[in-house]
């Protein structure tokens, strides 16, 4: 009976054990499983056991219920197909912003000869819709039952996730009662939130950024007292005069209180430097002096101090959430032994765990492999004694927080004298140095042969030179390919990622070449001469291709693409967050501007060379319809591509003294017509602005075609992308080859080859972040709702 007072204690029952009086609980186990009670209840602490331990493993919280019902299905929720399946929705309920209506879905966006976009009919993409929100709301459901009512009030991210599929809903609803004909679709715009609850290293770094805002808005604030103090001085300086000549400077950027800050503002991210001076500075030099302080001040110091705050305050925000995941990992590590110490009676203070049973834990946790054998390798020293008391078990499970180090395989032995000798020159550094002096003189002379073939077209040009100096290179690739698997033999060359991409290439090309030689053998036709030209081409970019192997054996080369490759990796919470933003940005820039920019009417029947003649004497130059910009709008959502002709930009094009057309400009020669007006995504004008290349354009053309206040939405996704999301991105890229430096300053190319792709974020600020102690330990364990525990 103590035994079963014992586990009543420790765990609270789920299900039919809530109403069961505590001394016929072992009873009804007995009946309905045909177990005895001590294995059932073992059985369950092996359970818990392995939960915390994949709760420790991902830096997930343990507080959840942990008896067995609820465990199997915390398991199953977390398996790998049920996270895939939940991925797949989010990925699907984002994607139909590219179907929905305004559709994307057209071939061209020639307003010319485009067709009408298909649309899908009402009810299609509303039933995949609800298919989606009816797997959120399953989501939900398991969520807050896994973790109980009272942790549920206490999680903001759960009662949000209920109020936004509850307001999609209520949305969907609306839509099927109108037959799709709303004008209005909310829901669009809370749909990046299902990306955002589903990480939690996501939530983590919109809370980091939350926290960092106050600092970031000084700085802004700053910046805007500099552009309100310069835009002030702009306008006295550059005051309209009775000469009428001196007011350029005046007419086109000073001209009143919006233009000026307008002007200063695009200053600032040098988007129009020098354009905005020239006509002051063509009347006195001296007036260059104010542009330039302006521009040393704001953007060289007063930006850079932002990207100086954000890098040092989010670093430190991010520091102190790495910080709970690191105690997350150690309490489920904690709470683990706590409840494997619960299956032996322990006769003396001192409390154990069988070994034994850690070795069955660790056969049923789902981890990695090479980190299941390291930690079991770990627990096997101790199989003398048998037993592990606390130090012992959290050590073994310090395997986790270790960079992986790719270890090769010992090259193969061989008896003979001479093979010996073979073995250890095609193993040696110095092949590999010759064979990248190979490829690059490979890339050489496909280099002079296009530049001596630039002027021939694909029949007039003679490959057959070419094929046989690749035909040459290829066999010297193949031998070396050849040399190094006898040396290093075949699991040996395998495990290096260099030679794994340059022996696909040499197959590749081999193959390619063989065909080359057998399907085009002269005397060979004229007509197959451009077939033969595409084999040729792809094999001289696959040699060009080739060549990156150089990579791994330069450092800090090899550093910089590892560098790369981990933020590609670890940093897919940070990217997240974009897609969010972006997304967010271009359903508001589809609400607020869809169909604003149009083009004029009565130009479908003209001519390509007409259309511009008529575009270069009626544009202003560096305007919106000059530059051709009309792809970017926000008519759709995707990102379709086409074919911009480029218009007003002839030799014969003229921008003098134009002035640009408006809505409202009816005659025929302030009609600007487009040579390929694209119906191009919103996502695409939102990543030119980010650029800040050119940005004023896209703002003039809105404020001409809307109001001035649409300026307010390009200023905002400025200081959102450009501003705050791409300095806080050069603040990672910074700290993280600050991180790689630094572990591989003093190691050879090898050793740096060794840890590539092996960082994570919890390991790039591991250093800089503080093990938890055993009180803290105890304090969260003892916060448990579902796990009570006796000490």
């Amino acid at each position: 009976m103590n035994t079963f007072m014992d586990l009543i204690c420790r765990t609270q029952p789920g299900f039919f054990w809530f109403s069961c009086p505590d001394f016929l609980i072992p009873l009804f186990k007995v009946l309905f499983w045909g177990c005895h009670p001590l294995t059932w209840y073992e059985d369950l602490y092996l359970q818990q056991a392995v939960v915390f331990i994949e709760d420790a493993i991902h830096y997930r919280s343990i507080n959840h219920r942990v008896d067995s019902g609820s465990l199997r299905m915390y398991r199953c929720y977390y398996s790998r197909l049920c996270q895939w399946v939940l991925a797949a929705t989010i990925t699907v309920v984002l994607l139909l912003a590219f179907v929905e209506r305004p559709s994307s879905l057209s071939k061209t966006s020639d307003l010319r000869h485009r067709s009408e976009p298909w649309n899908p009919p009402c009810g299609l993409t509303e039933s995949i819709e609800m298919v989606c929100l009816l797997i959120f709301c399953l989501d939900l459901g398991m969520k807050s039952y896994l973790i109980g009512w009272e942790e549920f009030k206490k999680c903001k991210w759960l009662i949000s996730y209920m109020v936004v599929l509850s307001i999609s809903i209520i949305d969907w609803v609306l839509s099927i009662s109108m037959l799709c004909h709303e004008t209005l679709r909310v829901r669009r715009l809370f749909r990046p939130f299902f990306l955002l609850q589903n990480s939690s290293l996501m939530k983590k770094t919109l809370k980091c950024i939350k926290r960092t805002l106050p600092e970031i808005a000084s700085v802004i604030l700053l910046l805007a007292l500099h552009l309100c103090l310069f835009t002030m001085i702009g306008m006295l300086l550059f005051a309209k005069t009775a000469d009428q000549q001196e007011n350029e400077e005046w007419l086109l950027h000073f001209r009143d209180l919006p233009r000026s800050i307008t002007s200063l503002l695009v200053l600032l991210t040098t988007a129009n430097n020098p354009d905005v001076m020239i006509p002051a500075y063509s009347q006195n030099r001296a007036y260059s002096i104010f542009f330039i302080s302006f521009s040393v001040i704001g953007t060289y110091c007063l930006m850079n101090l932002l990207t100086a705050i954000i890098y040092n305050q989010f670093r430190g925000y991010l520091l102190m959430s790495l910080q709970t995941s690191i105690i997350r990992r150690r309490v489920g590590i904690r709470a683990a032994f706590q409840v494997l110490s619960c299956q032996r009676t322990q006769a003396s203070a001192q409390v154990l765990v069988r070994v034994h049973a850690v070795l069955k834990v660790m056969s049923r946790v789902k981890m990695k492999s090479y980190y299941r054998a390291a930690i079991n390798a770990a627990v096997q020293a101790h199989a003398d004694v048998g037993f592990m008391d606390r130090e012992q078990f959290q050590k073994v499970f310090d395997e986790l927080d270790k960079d992986r180090i790719t270890e090769h395989p010992p090259l193969p032995q061989y008896s003979s004298v001479l093979l010996q000798k073979l073995q250890q020159l095609f193993s040696h550094y110095y092949l590999t140095v010759l064979g990248n002096a190979v490829a690059l003189t490979n890339v050489m002379c496909i280099c002079t042969v296009l530049v001596l073939n630039s002027e021939k077209t694909t029949v007039e040009r003679n490959n057959s030179n070419l094929e046989i100096i690749n035909l040459c290179f290829i066999l010297y690739y193949l031998l070396e390919m050849c040399v190094k698997i006898f040396a290093f033999g075949g699991r040996g060359y395998l495990s290096y990622r260099n030679n794994i991409f340059d022996g696909v290439l040499t197959v590749l090309l081999l193959v390619l070449q063989v065909t080359i030689f057998i399907k085009y053998t002269p005397p060979s036709p004229v007509e197959s001469n451009s077939s033969l030209w595409e084999l040729v081409r792809l094999v001289n970019m696959l040699i060009v291709f080739r060549f990156l192997r150089i990579i791994p054996d330069i450092k800090l080369m090899a550093l910089v693409a590892s560098t790369l490759m981990d933020l590609v990796k670890n940093l897919r919470a940070f990217a997240g967050i974009l897609v969010v933003v972006y997304y967010v940005f271009a359903v508001l820039g589809i609400w607020l501007f869809e169909g604003a920019i149009k083009p004029p009417p009565g130009i479908s029947g003209l001519s390509n060379t007409a259309l511009q003649n008529v575009s270069n004497a009626s544009m202003e130059c560096g305007t919106y319809e000059q530059l051709g910009y009309w792809p970017n709008n926000f008519d759709d959502f995707a990102s379709e591509v086409g074919v911009l002709l480029d218009q007003g930009r002839s030799p014969e094009s003229t921008c003098d003294d134009q002035k640009p057309w408006r809505p409202d400009d009816v005659s025929a020669e302030r009609r600007v017509v487009s040579s390929a007006f694209l119906r191009q995504a919103a996502i695409i004008l939102l990543y030119n602005v980010m650029i800040v290349n050119n940005w004023q354009a896209f703002m003039d053309a809105y404020s001409r075609y809307t109001s001035e206040w649409s300026k307010v939405y390009f200023v905002c996704w400025w200081l959102t992308s450009s501003v705050m999301w791409v300095n806080l991105f050069v603040a990672l890229i910074l700290e993280n080859f600050i991180y790689k430096w630094d572990r591989s300053h003093s190691c050879s190319i090898t050793e740096v080859e060794k840890i590539q792709y092996e960082t994570s974020i919890q390991l790039m600020f591991r250093e800089q972040i503080q093990e938890p102690t055993e009180e803290e330990l105890l304090c969260q364990l003892h916060r448990h709702p579902h796990l009570h525990l006796q000490w």
